[in-house]
């Protein structure tokens, strides 16, 4: 199930509002506002999403050896995923472990000694990952965890254009008729 909300702004007391009361694994881009989130209830696990690690080295990789290789090392979390795919979770849990594990504590070592080398924005690329590496790490321990949420943005694409349009509409009830709307077209 999808549930669209509305929200004004990005404050970092709207996830608060909307998720009050969750229990469990939210699985996030980098937005601070869910590790603040995290941090007031002890109920709610992170996992981040490897596909904004991704973005970060990729937009890097074609100016610098560095970064290309970052994109090489986490393609390979990709490509056993990929092979992985539709086993039931206590299998994928462990073919993570025995597959993945490795390439993720290499890939740590690796992003911690370049973070401190360098101050330009593959050092930047390289400072995010680290403060994220127990989210990041969290689908090795839980097979129904992904690597990254593009499956939600996928199934969030198309509605975006009329998402845009309800909040230009002028209101905050545009945004709220949305927000109802798409629920309703996303799960009838």
């Amino acid at each position: 199930m999808a549930a669209y909300v509305y929200a004004a702004d990005r404050r970092t007391d709207r996830p608060d509002t909307h998720l009050q009361g969750l229990a469990g694994i939210l699985q996030i881009d980098g937005y601070g506002a869910y590790a603040a989130l995290a941090r007031r209830y002890q109920q709610i696990r992170l996992a981040f999403c490897w596909g904004h690690v991704r973005r970060k080295f990729y937009e890097l990789a074609e100016s610098s050896p560095v970064a290309a290789d970052v994109v090489r090392r986490i393609a390979a979390l990709y490509a056993i995923e990929n092979e992985t795919r539709g086993l039931p979770a206590d299998e994928l849990r462990d073919v993570r472990d025995q597959c993945c594990r490795p390439v993720i504590n290499d890939l740590y070592r690796f992003l911690e000694t370049r973070g401190r080398q360098v101050s330009t924005n593959l050092g930047k690329a390289s400072r995010y990952t680290p403060p994220r590496w127990d989210g990041l790490t969290r689908f090795l321990a839980d097979g129904r965890i992904d690597l990254d949420k593009n499956a939600v943005e996928r199934a969030i694409r198309p509605l975006a254009p009329s998402r845009r349009n309800a909040l230009v509409a002028g209101s905050d009830e545009g945004g709220d008729n949305w927000a109802v709307i798409a629920t309703l077209l996303e799960n009838c």
